[in-house]
């Protein structure tokens, strides 16, 4: 694989994100040739590197590059990452239980898109049975949109809240916000090298 495919992708995908389809066309376009399942590889190993983005789009999934800052302090991306692989019953009202504690208000449509779902995928969630989450109806949601500045809210977007605070729900949050925490902080030196598995009685 050429040494320089990375900074071919990083081109490809200048402000706009891909299928991995549409990535393998315009790299042959470039001159640069490479097996399908090669590229799927290459592809999900700079996601897991936080130089790409991996977002799904069913039935496929696009990829769209992020900026230095953007891999620091996008928090989409970061609890997206978290998230992703989990069943979307459990993905969706996680994500708005998490977004809406970190930011103290319900969560928009929009945001979620930042989180990797896309509006079929909220569509059918809100439509199913188990649903935990609905529409929300606060007043101050206008206010809210336009007090968003890193991200755009467009004018009529829905937020989201949950129905009902739900005990497995929180235990998983505090999980990937620990999890989140590791993944961001060094904490070697401070973790016993033996694995606890009993709390010592005060």
């Amino acid at each position: 694989m050429p040494q320089n495919l990375n900074e071919k992708i990083n081109d490809v995908l200048a402000d706009r994100q891909l299928s991995i389809s549409a990535i393998t066309r315009e790299l042959k376009e470039k001159g640069f040739v490479e097996h399908r399942l090669v590229l799927t590889g290459y592809l999900r190993a700079l996601r897991d590197l936080k130089i790409l983005q991996e977002i799904e789009v069913p039935p496929s999934k696009v990829y769209k590059r992020l900026e230095y800052h953007e891999k620091c302090t996008d928090i989409y991306s970061i609890i997206g990452d978290q998230i992703k692989h989990m069943d979307m019953e459990i993905r969706l009202p996680l994500a708005v239980y998490i977004i809406s504690k970190l930011f103290k208000r319900p969560v928009f449509r929009e945001e979620l898109l930042h989180l990797g779902m896309n509006s079929k995928i909220i569509a059918n969630y809100m439509e199913s049975s188990d649903c935990l989450i609905s529409i929300s109806k606060d007043e101050n949601l206008k206010l809210y949109r336009n007090e968003i500045t890193k991200i755009s809210i467009p004018a009529n977007d829905p937020a989201y809240e949950l129905k009902k605070e739900d005990i497995k729900l929180i235990s998983i949050a505090n999980n990937i916000l620990l999890e989140t925490i590791k993944d961001f902080v060094d904490i070697s030196g401070l973790t016993p090298k033996t694995k606890q598995t009993k709390l010592v009685e005060m």
